[in-house]
């Protein structure tokens, strides 16, 4: 009999070029190649480790291999990994209840990935507007914001203002009204008796984690509420814990009329989002008419429950609220030795960088090399969202490598 040969391990360097030929180039990686995580660290196939302040962009708000989320799924794994939405199945009522109670909103909708819910909540606010509302067919209205990152699907792109999202992806989905971010008059200008919704992130992610003034998540509220239309917030980065408190909403206390989950709600194991609204709003949909194969089967149900318990201490959110204040301050003390500006809310910071040191994709290179993983964003911006996991000593750590990069004592 002939053994097959073993194979060695292959390098970081291997496996990075080994994907050259055989992966669609619509990634641009730092040159890390992990194979193990614990918590908030990682680690290469070579045994070297990093701190993650990534986070799976918010995905890993609860650490990679949180005890609690891997038990759960280990437990699930033994039972019930899928059944489709042809039947129930005893792990789905749960989720969907608790998820419910944390937000304070009816019905669930669950689904996969945050576009998937982004896609879900346009059907669900067109349905709305006819059935509701009483907008003539196929004349519904949604207005977005500029600087916008809800996916990257075709109707999404659609409303995108990032050429490098929408070039060459045409013709675009209609329907859509641009606005600027934090323009109260500009968005009530837009909105009309067609405007089923106004689809906003309570912070913007992507473009740099822009946070809009105070009092304007509230005046969106207060306009969406006197216009008849409904206000969909789209949380698939910001919420479950991530600024400090359960929702980025809750930091003015509104409460939309549909909210958008994802990344962190499947714990950094499954994808898992969710559309959470209220009866009036969500009841418009019959069965037959959306639906999703994998969408609340057992396994995301039984990981997206142990999340919700998570959150349903506090704790997560307490420790973004009060080591976000160490993160403020650590980035204070670097504005105007290397960091032009910051914009910070919890656990998750958009740092601009002087150019004259060097691209944020630069920076994220120097703190690779020691051993922190960030990452950037429109040219000279990097991105901060550690686990909520994290502690007080690590993110000094980090804080203290950014200022060894910038070139600060």
């Amino acid at each position: 009999m002939t053994v097959a040969p073993v194979k060695a391990p292959r390098s970081s360097a291997e496996l990075i070029s080994a994907e050259t030929p055989v992966l669609a180039h619509n990634y641009h990686p730092l040159p890390v190649v992990v194979a193990r995580a614990e918590g908030t660290w990682v680690e290469d196939v070579e045994g070297r480790r990093y701190l993650d302040l990534l986070a799976g962009y918010s995905a890993l708000n609860f650490g990679h291999r949180h005890p609690a989320l891997i038990e759960a799924a280990h437990r699930q794994l033994d039972q019930l990994t899928l059944t489709s939405r042809a039947f129930h199945n005893d792990r789905l009522a749960g989720f969907a209840e608790g998820l419910a109670e944390l937000t304070g909103l009816d019905m669930v909708l669950p689904m996969n990935t945050g576009a998937e819910a982004v896609e879900s909540a346009v059907k669900v606010a067109r349905k709305w507007a006819y059935e509701v509302k009483g907008v003539p067919a196929d004349r519904a209205t949604i207005v977005v914001a500029d600087g916008n990152f809800h996916g990257r699907t075709t109707t999404i792109v659609s409303f995108s203002t990032d050429e490098s999202a929408r070039a060459g992806f045409g013709p675009f989905t209609p329907g859509f009204r641009v606005v600027p971010y934090n323009d109260l008059a500009a968005l009530e200008a837009a909105v009309d008796e067609t405007t089923a919704a106004v689809l906003l992130e309570p912070i913007q992610g992507e473009a740099g984690v822009v946070i809009p003034d105070d009092g304007y998540l509230t005046g969106v509220r207060d306009l969406t509420r006197r216009a008849g239309c409904l206000f969909i917030a789209d949380e698939i980065q910001s919420g479950l814990g991530r600024t400090g408190r359960t929702l980025a909403v809750d930091h003015e206390a509104v409460r939309p009329d549909m909210l958008l989950l994802g990344k962190a709600l499947g714990g950094g194991i499954v994808p898992v989002s969710a559309v959470v609204a209220g009866r009036d709003v969500l009841g418009v949909l019959r069965p037959g008419e959306h639906g999703s194969t994998f969408g609340g089967n057992p396994l995301s149900a039984a990981v997206g429950s142990a999340v919700v318990d998570l959150l349903a201490t506090g704790e997560f959110q307490r420790r973004a609220a009060d080591l976000g204040e160490v993160l403020r301050s650590g980035l204070e003390a670097l504005t105007g030795k290397g960091v032009t500006g910051f914009r910070a809310r919890g656990l998750w910071a958009g740092v601009d960088i002087d150019p004259v040191i060097g691209t944020g994709r630069r920076i994220s290179e120097l703190l690779l090399a020691e051993g922190v993983l960030v990452k950037d964003t429109h040219g000279s911006t990097i991105r901060l969202a550690p686990p909520l996991t994290i502690t007080r000593e690590e993110l000094e750590s980090a804080l203290a490598a950014l200022a060894r990069v910038l070139g600060q004592p």
